[in-house]
C-alpha cells in the first residue's frame, strides 16, 4: 500500500508560484504520474494532497460519510503547523455556511440559498447584465483599447451582485477592498474583517429595511439563519459571484480571440460562446483547484492511505484533463467538475452561466472587429493555488462611439456616484499588477 509522502518530502510540488501559474498543465502531467492522488503545497508551509484523476475526484465529492467539508478537522492547522496568518487560510477555514458544513446543517444553509436564488428572475438578471455590460463598454469604447479584464470582466459581476443583494453603492469600496484581500492573500486578517463588519452592515440595513433582493430573502427564510450564518453565507455568495466569475468571463473572451476555431464564426457574426464557455469549463476552469475535503479517518482508496485531517484539495483543472477521459468533444459536453459535484455542487449554474455569456456576447456584439492587443502566450496567468485567473486582457479595436447615454435603468443604483475615467496612457501599463487590486484602483479612480 502506498501513501502521501510525510511533510518535507521534496516531493511536495507548489502550486502557489509563477511557474505553476504559467503553465499548471504540466504540473498536472507531473502529479498524474504518482497516481490519483499527489502531494502539494498550496503555500509555503501548508501541505495538502491534490486529487488529480476524474474518477478520484467524483469519489471524493460524492462520499460526504468518508470526506468532511468541515476544516475545524485540519489537523496541521489545529496543531499549529500551519499559522493562522497564512495567505491560504482565509480559504480554508471554517465558516458557519453551506461550502464548510455537513449533514443537515449543510442542508438547512443551502436550502436558503438555492430557495433565495430561485427567486432571481432570468429575464431580470439579463437586464442587470446588460445594462451594466453597456455601461462599462461605452467607457472605453471610444478609446479603442482596453484591459477586458481590469475593466470590464472584473467590474462586472460586482455591478450586477450589487444589484442582486441590493447592497448600497457607498458600500462598494469596502467590499472590493475585502474581497482584494481574502483572494490575494494581502493583509488577509485585515481583508477579512473589512468583508465581515461591511457585510454585517449590510445584513443590519436589510433586516431594517427589506427589498425585493437575495439579502432580505435569506434573511426572511423559515431557515432562520442566525446574523452570523447570514454574513458567512453573503460572504460565500458574494466570494462565488465575483472572482470565479470574472475569471470565466476573461478565460471565456481569451478563448474566443485566440483560437481559430472560433475566429470564423466571430466575423460571420455567429457567436458560439456557449461552445467556448464548456471548452473553458474544461479546461481553464475559474476556480481550478478548490473544494477542500478531510476524511474523517483513515481510509485507503487505489492502493493510497489518505490520513485523517489532511487537507484533499479537488484539482478541477487536473481531473478535466485526465486522459483517461476518452471523449473529445467539449462543446455542449457539461460532465466536467468546474462547479463540483455531489451534495456541495455549485448551486447557481444557470445564473452564473447566463452571467458570463451575456457579458461576452455584449462586449462581442458592441466591438466584433475586436483582438488581442498581444500574442495569447503573452498573457500572463496570476500566482495562486485556486484560480485559473489572467492578469491583464489587453485588446485593440475600431474605436466606437458610446451606445448609450447614462440613464436611469436596471443597472445605474449599482455604480458609484462618479465612475473614474477610463486610462489614457498604454493598456495596463501603470496599473496594479494584483488583479483585484486593479479593480479596487479603478473604482477608486486611480
Amino acid at each position: 500500500m502506498s501513501a502521501v509522502p510525510p511533510p518535507g518530502c521534496p516531493a511536495h510540488e507548489s502550486l502557489y508560484g509563477p511557474e505553476f501559474a504559467a503553465d499548471p498543465a504540466a504540473v498536472y502531467r507531473r502529479l498524474r504520474e504518482a497516481g490519483p492522488f499527489a502531494p502539494v503545497e498550496l503555500a509555503p508551509g501548508v501541505r495538502a494532497t491534490l486529487v488529480v484523476s476524474y474518477d478520484a475526484a467524483l469519489h471524493v465529492l460524492r462520499s460526504p460519510e468518508t470526506f468532511s467539508k468541515d476544516s475545524r478537522r485540519w489537523q496541521d492547522l489545529a496543531d499549529g503547523i500551519v499559522p493562522m496568518d497564512s495567505p491560504v487560510v482565509p480559504m480554508m477555514v471554517h465558516r458557519p455556511n453551506a461550502l464548510l458544513t455537513d449533514g443537515e446543517e449543510h442542508r438547512r444553509l443551502r436550502g436558503a440559498i438555492t430557495d433565495s436564488l430561485a427567486r432571481v428572475d432570468p429575464h431580470t438578471l439579463r437586464g442587470y447584465v446588460e445594462s451594466s455590460a453597456d455601461t462599462l463598454i461605452d467607457r472605453f469604447a471610444p478609446a479603442g483599447r482596453a484591459d477586458l479584464l481590469g475593466e470590464y470582466a472584473q467590474v462586472l459581476p460586482l455591478l450586477v451582485f450589487n444589484h442582486l443583494f441590493g447592497c448600497p453603492t457607498e458600500y462598494g469600496l469596502r467590499l472590493v477592498e475585502g474581497m482584494s484581500g481574502i483572494f490575494d492573500g494581502v493583509d488577509a486578517d485585515k481583508a477579512n474583517e473589512l468583508l465581515s463588519t461591511t457585510v454585517a452592515d449590510l445584513v443590519a440595513l436589510k433586516r431594517a429595511r427589506p427589498g425585493a433582493d437575495v439579502t432580505s430573502r435569506l434573511i426572511a427564510h423559515p431557515a432562520r439563519l442566525t446574523d452570523e450564518e447570514l454574513v458567512h453565507t453573503l460572504v460565500l455568495l458574494m466570494g462565488a459571484g465575483t472572482e470565479p466569475q470574472q475569471n470565466l468571463i476573461a478565460n471565456g473572451l481569451r478563448l474566443l480571440l485566440s483560437d481559430d476555431r472560433f475566429a470564423g464564426d466571430l466575423s460571420g457574426g455567429s457567436l458560439p460562446v456557449e461552445d467556448a464557455l464548456d471548452e473553458v469549463l474544461w479546461t481553464d476552469p475559474p476556480m481550478a483547484n478548490y473544494a477542500v475535503h478531510f476524511p474523517i479517518h483513515d481510509v485507503t482508496y487505489e492502493g493510497v492511505r489518505l490520513r485523517a485531517g489532511h487537507p484533499l484539495v479537488i484539482s478541477f483543472g487536473a481531473a478535466n484533463t485526465d486522459p483517461a477521459l476518452t471523449a473529445d468533444q467539449r462543446a455542449g459536453n457539461r460532465a466536467h467538475l468546474a462547479w463540483s459535484a455531489g451534495p456541495h455542487t455549485c448551486p447557481a449554474v444557470s445564473p452564473a452561466r447566463l452571467i458570463a455569456a451575456v457579458a461576452v456576447e455584449k462586449l462581442l456584439d458592441r466591438l466584433p472587429d475586436v483582438e488581442l492587443a498581444v500574442p495569447v502566450a503573452e498573457l500572463v496567468w496570476r500566482p495562486g493555488p485556486f484560480h485559473r485567473a489572467l492578469a491583464a486582457l489587453p485588446v485593440t479595436f475600431p474605436p466606437a462611439p458610446a451606445a448609450n447615454a447614462p440613464a436611469a435603468g436596471p443597472a445605474a443604483g449599482a455604480h458609484p456616484p462618479l465612475l473614474p475615467e477610463p486610462a489614457s496612457g498604454p493598456v495596463a501599463a501603470d496599473r496594479p499588477r494584483n488583479g483585484w487590486a486593479r479593480l479596487l484602483a479603478w473604482w477608486r479612480g486611480e
